[in-house]
C-alpha cells in the first residue's frame, strides 16, 4: 500500500531535477479546478469565434506542458473517431438551408455548422484535460481530489484503477499468447466469437479472484476502509498568477461569444 500513502502533495522535486513544464509547479488542486471551469466554460459558449478561441488556449496549454505533440494527436484522434459518427450524420439530419446533396441526402448549412461547434468543444476540452490534468502523476492527483473533498470511495476507486490496470492488462496478454500458442485465428465465426466471450468471462473471473486476495491481504494488514492519503497542499504566487491568466482566458473566450452574437 506504499504506493497509495506516499506524502506528494508539495513535496521538492529531487535534488538537480527540473520540473518537465510550468504546469508541474502550479498546486494540483488549482489544475484540477482550472480543468473543471475551462471546460464548463467552453461547453457554455456556442459561437464559432469564441469556440475557435478556446481551442486555441487548449492547444497554448498543450505547448505549456510539453506533451508530446504526435502521442497526443494520436490521443486526439482516437478520441474523434467516438464522435466521427455523430459528425457525418448532423449535416442530413439537422434541418435547414441545404448546401449540398449526397445520394439524393440533402445536407444542410445548420448541420455543418453544428457538427463544427461539436468537433472544436471536444477538442477543446480533452486537449485542456490532458495539458492540465494528463500529465499529473496518479497517487499526487488522488492526494488532490482527497484535499479537494472528493469522497474518499471514489479517490480510492481511481487509485486502484490506476494501480491494477496494467495488471489485467499483462494477465490479458498472458490469455492471448497461450490462445495463439494453440492454434487460434481471429476469424468472423461463432468459434471466433464464442473464444472471445471465454476470454473476457475469464478476465472477470481472475480480476475477481484477485481482487479478493488483495483485500485479504490488506485486511491482514489492519486496513479498515480508509487509506490514509498524506501530502499537504500551498497556495503560493505561481498558484496565483495561474489562476488570474485562465480567469482572463475565461473572460475574453465571454467575451467573444457576447460580441458575435451581438452583431
Amino acid at each position: 500500500m506504499g504506493h497509495l500513502v506516499e506524502a506528494g502533495g508539495d513535496a521538492p522535486l529531487a535534488a538537480g531535477a527540473a520540473a518537465r513544464s510550468v504546469l508541474d509547479g502550479v498546486d494540483p488542486r488549482a489544475r484540477i479546478v482550472a480543468a473543471g471551469l475551462f471546460a464548463v466554460s467552453v461547453v457554455a459558449v456556442s459561437s464559432l469565434p469564441a469556440l475557435a478561441g478556446a481551442l486555441a488556449i487548449a492547444l497554448a496549454l498543450m505547448a505549456i506542458a510539453r506533451l508530446p505533440p504526435r502521442r497526443t494527436l494520436k490521443r486526439m484522434a482516437a478520441v474523434d473517431g467516438f464522435v466521427l459518427f455523430l459528425l457525418a450524420t448532423l449535416p442530413f439530419t439537422v434541418p435547414g438551408e441545404p448546401v449540398l446533396s449526397v445520394l439524393g441526402l440533402p445536407a444542410s448549412r445548420e448541420g455543418f455548422r453544428r457538427a463544427i461547434e461539436i468537433a472544436l468543444t471536444a477538442n477543446a476540452v480533452v486537449l485542456s484535460l490532458m495539458a492540465l490534468v494528463g500529465g499529473m502523476e496518479p497517487v499526487r492527483l488522488g492526494h488532490a481530489l482527497h484535499a479537494l473533498k472528493v469522497p474518499d470511495r471514489l479517490v480510492h476507486l481511481m487509485l486502484f484503477t490506476v494501480r491494477y490496470v496494467s495488471v489485467i492488462e499483462d494477465e490479458s496478454r498472458r490469455l492471448r499468447t497461450a490462445m495463439r500458442a494453440r492454434g487460434f485465428l481471429p476469424r468472423t465465426d461463432r468459434h471466433t466469437f464464442r473464444t472471445f466471450g471465454y476470454l473476457v468471462g475469464m478476465m472477470l473471473v481472475r480480476a475477481l479472484e484477485r481482487s479478493e486476495r488483495i483485500l485479504e491481504a490488506m485486511k491482514c494488514r489492519g486496513f479498515d476502509g480508509r487509506i490514509p492519503v498524506g501530502g499537504t497542499f500551498r497556495l503560493t504566487r505561481r498558484d496565483a498568477v495561474f489562476a488570474a491568466a485562465l480567469a482572463l482566458a475565461v473572460c475574453a473566450l465571454a467575451g467573444l461569444e457576447v460580441a458575435t452574437w451581438s452583431r
